[in-house]
């Protein structure tokens, strides 16, 4: 989808049915720098945070986790919170999206995407210069929770530091 995204994607209208989806942002920090896991999906312009939908009877965890495994191909993460609920429509406007987003970490550099349909890479971004990316409200969350992704990955790193209540 090479389509602009404006604000009508953020207007919901009636009898528009509901599609819950989970995912997240899954950074590692290298040398000081925070990076973030981002995901190209096929035929779209720039990159998108892992997400998908919830299957029969699937927590939001559950269903982060096994979508970050299948478009990033990440599966050595450690959940640091809950990070924002973004909603608008979805790729076809045919469904109003409730995205639960979700913050983990990671040592992890590689892994095999297992939905190679739908995406055809996985990139470290780094969170102070992200590249182009699809959708404007998922940039925007990294932009605004900067800050708190940045405390909660070096107390994840510092377990010292948390403890004491530095972090």
């Amino acid at each position: 989808m090479s389509i602009p995204i404006d604000e009508s994607w953020y207007t919901r209208t009636e009898n528009l049915p509901e599609r819950v989806s989970a995912g997240g942002a899954v950074v590692r920090i290298e040398r000081g720098n925070v990076f973030v896991a981002l995901v190209h999906e096929k035929g779209c312009t720039g990159y998108v945070l892992p997400k998908g939908g919830l299957e029969a009877d699937e927590s939001l965890d559950a269903a982060a986790l096994r979508e970050i495994e299948e478009e990033a191909g990440l599966t050595e993460i450690h959940l640091l919170g809950d990070l924002a609920v973004l909603e608008r429509l979805s790729e076809k406007k045919d469904k109003w999206s409730v995205n639960h987003y979700f913050l983990y970490a990671t040592t992890q550099l590689e892994g095999t995407i297992l939905d190679t349909e739908h995406h055809d890479e996985m990139i470290w971004a780094p969170l102070d210069d992200l590249p182009e990316m699809f959708w404007p409200d998922e940039r925007k969350l990294l932009e605004r929770e900067r800050k708190t992704i940045y405390d909660r990955i070096i107390a994840h790193q510092n377990p010292k530091k948390r403890k004491k209540g530095f972090v």
